[in-house]
């Protein structure tokens, strides 16, 4: 016994030791390909004559994940850029003479509809400085296309496929499923339009429901239809023709339909960009990567004291540390008080990129930003999703902004708890309780929700839902009354946002920051990002899963299989969107 003990630590220990290896050995990899980039940085490398090479064809974040060591210790390798890095890397492009133009693939982005219209601004200024875009795809989604269409030109393979149907959203309605196989969600909750719970109350779509999602669906197609019909110089409505009778499926029709220039194979493309920047055809086309030229001019001005600090808040907000894709309270209100302490930084966007989530954490990470009232403005930056627990977080910004593609509002609250007592009965367990007082045992999921468990939830519902709407009421300068007529769970696309005051200025991340330098009096000033996230082994390994699990719930299937099982592992009172609201 002694002798396998021993063979099983030996063994352990070996596994153990392997894995510090390759740690490190990724660590040392990554130092030294950072201390080559930065040598790189003080050359003169990028040649005469050269292009931006910006693929896209990728999932986009708002802020540029770390290097994570372990995430090559898998398959799941983060394939992520961020908006820092893509915007960083167009401006830079547009600052070098010897960049002439942008060799522009974005056929797949994996992005939200506000990221994607952010990274079309900034070609779009980038062209307007003289410069040249060229696009080409295999493939082009609507999203992809909606990015591509502010080139100068658009090619695609002439085998190429597209999409360009309008905008759709499918709900999935669980009732039926639930009575039949036993398995439930007790829910309780607050404004008619929370429908990140009615899949589990009904079989079919509230009026309500389909009011909130048509209005959103008709704002983000208005934004997208237009801007390419401007690009494009055609018609909204003979966009909205094309994509009534599908049209355009193939890249033959696109050309036809002049929704795109030139039928070519990618090889043939490039030699198009040869002959627009007046290179030799038997010459390589000088490529430079987006990771390449961020390094090479660098942004931080050593000669420059003042500060404006980004506090990126992307994800769930839950009750923890919080990490890259997770918004806790401890890492934003750790960032807050940094913030607070430093002389340096005269004033905070906070950019959000989140659904909600926790209740009592939303109003945790509020208070925490209440301390910079009146010392240092706060300017709120909404990327794709800004909404519950995500607009609460933002309610008592100086100003906010949003893009007309961001998803906000839905000032509501709920409480989900999962039942299994009919599964239970069908398979012969049966939950007997013991108890001192009729309502010690709370909640069960072998139970029904007791009459005095609920009771107890719609109380604590109603005190966050008041407190919710007096958050706004105040920050926003708005009556109760007006709140509740905008409140109740509804759900609104950033344009409509302004409309009804929940939202001030239409605008993206870098129109935040220079408002935020407007509020601030300064001119120049130096970017800096928080929260700091520590690069220890257990956050590595919690962010590479973070990675690893997006990645898995890709297929439509697990999606909604995703969203039945998130809900299921809420605790406590949520304020949080609905989950069902998908644009494709």
């Amino acid at each position: 016994m002694n002798f396998f003990k021993s063979f099983l630590a030996s063994l352990m220990g070996t596994f153990i030791a392997m894995g510090l290896v390759a740690l490190f050995f990724f660590m040392g990899i990554a130092a030294i390909a950072t201390s080559l980039n930065l040598e790189q940085s003080k050359g003169t490398w990028v040649k005469e004559n050269s292009v931006l090479g910006l693929n896209l064809n990728t999932m986009v974040t708002d802020r540029s994940p770390n290097f994570n060591p372990l995430e090559g210790l898998s398959d799941f390798d983060s394939g992520m850029m961020g908006m820092d890095e893509i915007i960083g890397s167009i401006k830079k492009a547009k600052q070098d003479d010897k960049i002439k133009g942008i060799k522009l693939q974005s056929g797949f982005i994996a992005s939200g509809w506000a990221q994607a219209r952010e990274i079309r601004n900034a070609l779009k200024e980038f062209k307007n400085s003289g410069k040249f875009i060229y696009a080409y795809g295999d493939y082009m989604s609507q999203k992809g296309y909606y990015v591509s269409s502010v080139a100068d030109s658009i090619f695609m393979n002439p085998m190429g496929m597209m999409q360009l149907k309008g905008l759709s959203s499918e709900v999935l309605y669980y009732e039926d499923f639930q009575n039949q196989y036993g398995v439930k969600m007790e829910v309780i909750r607050h404004g008619k339009y929370k429908s990140a719970v009615e899949p589990y109350l009904q079989d079919h779509m509230s009026e309500e429901n389909r009011t909130q999602i048509q209005s959103l669906l008709n704002a983000v197609w208005e934004t997208l239809r237009d801007e390419v019909a401007q690009s494009r110089g055609l018609e909204s409505a003979t966009l909205d023709a094309l994509a009534d009778d599908l049209v355009v499926t193939d890249a033959e029709e696109a050309l036809a339909q002049g929704i795109i220039d030139g039928l070519v194979y990618e090889d043939d493309f490039e030699d198009k960009i040869k002959a627009t920047i007046e290179v030799d055809p038997k010459e390589d086309l000088k490529v430079v990567d987006s990771d390449k030229i961020n390094i090479q001019i660098q942004e931080y001005d050593n000669e420059i004291s003042d500060h404006i600090a980004i506090v990126y808040a992307q994800g769930p907000i839950l009750n923890t540390k919080g990490s890259a894709y997770i918004i806790g309270k401890e890492a934003i209100n750790k960032a807050f008080q940094e913030i607070l302490e430093s002389d340096k930084i005269k004033a905070v966007v906070l950019r959000v990129d989140s659904p909600g989530g926790d209740a009592l954490t939303s109003e945790i990470i509020l208070n925490a930003s209440r301390a910079l009232k009146g010392k240092k403005p706060l300017v709120v930056s909404m990327g794709n999703v800004a909404a519950s627990g995500g607009y609460y977080i933002s309610s008592l910004a100086d100003r906010i902004f949003a893009d007309p593609m961001t998803i906000t509002g839905s000032i509501g609250v709920l409480a989900a708890f999962p039942n299994i007592r009919g599964m239970t009965n069908r398979i012969g367990i049966n939950a007997e309780q013991v108890t001192t007082h009729k309502n010690a045992m709370g909640y069960s999921p072998f139970e029904p929700l007791s009459e005095g468990f609920e009771k107890s939830t719609i109380s604590a519902i109603e005190k966050v839902y008041h407190t919710f709407k007096s958050r706004v009421s105040e920050g926003r300068s708005l009556s109760m009354e007006i709140v509740e007529e905008i409140a109740q769970g509804r759900v609104w696309s950033g344009k409509n946002a302004v409309e009804i005051g929940l939202v001030d200025t239409l605008g993206g991340l870098q129109e935040a920051i220079t408002g935020a330098a407007e509020l601030a009096k300064i001119d120049k000033y130096n970017l800096v990002d928080y929260p700091k996230y520590d690069d220890d082994f257990e956050s590595m390994l919690l962010n590479a899963f973070s990675q690893a699990q997006t990645k898995l719930f890709q297929h439509p299937i697990e999606k909604y299989a995703s969203d039945f099982i998130k809900l299921s592992q809420l605790e406590g009172i949520q304020t949080r969107i609905p989950y069902s609201i998908k644009m494709e």
